[in-house]
């Protein structure tokens, strides 16, 4: 199996390089309110040094107008990763693709979520290292391209891959040295962990 790695909150071109060193398939940027946040104008520079075939994600979370439509013509991501409903009131032009966001809450509607192409899945809380449930990630795994996020560094990554087989990890406090600041080796070290359990289950699967 092939696990997508999203490294998220990136906000200096120093651990931004590393990341995409490292082997990160996406690189997210902060412009919700966030220690992780970043401006548009830095984002916009950050997202110019990044090579093509490597995605770059705006976060958002319920963003108004204008910081959409900021977002929408002068960064021009990739991906925007925003609440999902924040989908139902906002449109992205074609060339931009959706990365709605659900949460492990008792209300979550899992029928909408089956039927996104691609979906971001975290705790209930987002930004602290909350884990959702795992065996419950596991379930909509199976329904839809899953981004496994909250909780997972280098240490439990492993982990998670055998227990939810999700499409992709998306990583952000898991890699810091303190908060909202990021770590060089905990990025590689996430990166290799990750590398390291596609090759375990490709060989358990054999």
């Amino acid at each position: 199996m092939r696990v997508f790695v999203k490294i998220c909150g990136l906000r200096d071109a120093d651990t931004l390089r590393v990341a995409i060193e490292a082997g990160a398939d996406a690189v997210g940027f902060v412009l919700a309110e966030s220690p992780r946040r970043v401006t548009l104008r830095e984002a916009v520079a950050l997202a110019a040094t990044v090579p093509a075939g490597i995605v770059r994600v705006a976060v958002l979370r319920q963003p108004d107008a204008r910081l959409w439509q900021g977002v929408v013509d002068e960064l021009a991501p990739d991906w925007v990763q925003s609440d999902a409903a924040d989908f139902t009131r906002r449109t992205l032009p074609p060339g931009i693709e959706a990365l709605p966001v659900y949460r492990d809450l008792p209300g979550l509607d899992s029928a909408q979520l089956a039927r996104e192409d691609r979906v971001l899945f975290e705790a209930a809380t987002s930004g602290i290292g909350a884990r959702a449930d795992w065996d419950r990630a596991a379930v909509l795994a199976r329904q839809t391209q899953l981004v496994l996020a909250g909780g997972i560094d280098a240490g439990n990554a492993g982990e998670a891959i055998s227990r939810v087989r999700p499409w992709g990890v998306d990583v952000s406090s898991g890699v810091e040295s303190s908060r909202g600041v990021k770590d060089p080796q905990r990025i590689r070290a996430f990166i290799t962990a990750v590398r390291r359990a596609e090759q375990e289950i490709d060989r358990a699967d054999r």
